[in-house]
């Protein structure tokens, strides 16, 4: 019987890798809530085929990277009159967006932008992070990867500040793919290697992965496996590990839908352009991994496109930027939030405008009980710590309750279900206790089995750590 070695790690339930059983539950997709706009792409060199942002915390800063493209799609055929640049954006709070003035790239006489980089090989869909190596050298803190087929594949870059740019070598570094799409490329610390994802094509659009150890020297790609398969084509992918328990990966791809209807009168203009324009729309789905190639992928979407009158339902719209950032809540007083920000506005006059959601710290995915109630049984794990916590939302009468069993299904003394004080509420991380308080942490590095016993209540994560 294998057993999970968890010790102090947050867990989340956005697969059903450490279930053994449910009875009466079910797992959900949750979806974040729109909010408000926070960047409409209005200058000059940005336009209404904005896209691909990339956003994180560094700080005290919020940074954004994001291309600037105008479409021209009124004279009967598709064109972009400037080509497509890099720009860039902060914040103090994840919120408020400005626009610095960079002096960098001359646009049309003047450099009173904030474009990065101009057009150039290995500026399309230019994508950058934060590089957390310990081995990371001073002047490569910042790292990024852009560019096209037609350009030779994709470009290495560095900077220092996230704001000086320049090219690791002359060559591209990865030259298999076709890259038309946003490539994310990330220091994995659980693995302690640079992992990219990237766009192929494999019966209609996919995604490959592959490795490096120095960030130019990559290993052979190879094809992501999907449980279920995969029901559509994935224009992005969005992969990342998630910072408050990076051993699990996320993606949140951009579902490319093919040729389904021209929907609205501005479908019908476009189509007349260009048909695939016209009738193909995308959401945002998500899927997730723990060993960097076999993603187990939801069917239902993480985000839809919404109402029609909100005009998102176009080509290119709802688009997940790469990141997910921790901000204040929108209610004063209430633990923080994630964020992250879709494109909505394509081939409409007035810029592509960047609409933040919000979704609950680990909210993703949640065990969910009605009022009759279930319970759920883990695989057997070994922890590390004294204290139980859990990130759970209850009603007024709902509950939990948790047992610690050993592998052969008894209780351990002291931990039975009948003992542990009802949990119930609405936490991130609520402490978990019974009665008499006996000593969790004598059950550190011991496999043991929880028994879960929750009735109308959402269940998101848990952890053990040592208090």
């Amino acid at each position: 019987m294998d057993t999970i070695k968890i010790d102090s790690r947050r867990e989340l339930f956005v697969d059903d890798a450490l279930i053994e059983s449910m009875r009466d539950l079910r797992r959900v997709l949750n979806r974040p809530v729109p909010r408000e706009i926070v960047l409409t792409c209005d200058a000059p060199w940005e336009g209404d085929n904005c896209a691909f942002a990339t956003v994180f915390h560094d700080g005290d800063l919020y940074r954004m990277y994001y291309r600037g493209s105008e479409l021209d799609w009124h004279g009967g055929k598709v064109s972009y009159p400037h080509g497509q640049v890099t720009c860039y954006a902060e914040s103090d709070d994840g919120i408020h967006w400005r626009r610095p003035t960079l002096g960098i790239v001359d646009f049309e006489g003047t450099k009173q932008n904030n474009i990065l980089l101009g057009v150039c090989k290995g500026s399309h869909n230019f994508t950058p992070f934060r590089d957390s190596n310990p081995a990371c050298a001073p002047e490569a803190q910042y790292k990024a990867v852009g560019g096209l087929k037609s350009d030779g594949g994709l470009f290495a870059f560095q900077s220092p500040d996230g704001i000086a740019w320049s090219r690791v070598q002359k060559d591209p570094v990865l030259t298999e793919g076709a890259f038309d799409s946003q490539n994310i490329v990330f220091w994995d610390g659980s693995h302690g290697t640079y992992r990219a994802y990237y766009r192929e094509f494999r019966d209609g659009r996919d995604i490959m992965t592959c490795t490096s150890d120095d960030f130019v020297h990559w290993s052979e790609p190879s094809w992501l496996e999907y449980i279920p398969e995969r029901r559509t084509e994935l224009y992005t992918n969005q992969i990342l590990p998630y910072y408050r328990a990076p051993h699990i990966l996320l993606g949140f791809p951009a579902r490319y839908i093919t040729g389904r209807a021209m929907l609205t009168d501005l479908n019908r203009q476009i189509s007349e352009v260009s048909e695939r324009f016209g009738t193909d729309y995308s959401d945002t789905g998500f899927m997730t991994s723990r060993d960097r190639e076999h993603f187990s992928m939801w069917g239902e979407a993480f985000v839809r496109p919404g109402p029609i009158e909100n005009g998102a339902w176009v080509y290119g719209d709802i688009y997940q930027n790469w990141g997910l950032v921790e901000t204040a809540s929108h209610m004063p007083g209430c633990p923080s939030e994630l964020s992250v920000y879709l494109a909505e506005g394509n081939w409409r006059d007035g810029g592509v405008r960047l609409r933040r959601h919000t979704l609950r710290l680990d909210g993703f995915v949640s065990v969910l009980a009605g009022w009759d109630g279930g319970e759920l049984v883990t695989k057997p794990l070994v922890f590390a710590g004294n204290q139980l916590t859990l990130n759970v939302a209850t009603s007024a009468a709902g509950g939990l309750r948790v047992e610690i069993q050993n592998l052969d299904g008894s209780v351990v003394k002291g931990f039975a279900l009948d003992d542990c004080r009802e949990v119930f509420g609405d936490e991130i991380d609520v402490g978990v206790s019974w009665r008499d308080d006996p000593d969790l942490g004598a059950l550190t590095g011991r496999a043991v089995r929880l028994r879960i016993a929750l009735h109308d209540a959402d269940l998101y994560a848990f952890r053990f750590s040592t208090q």
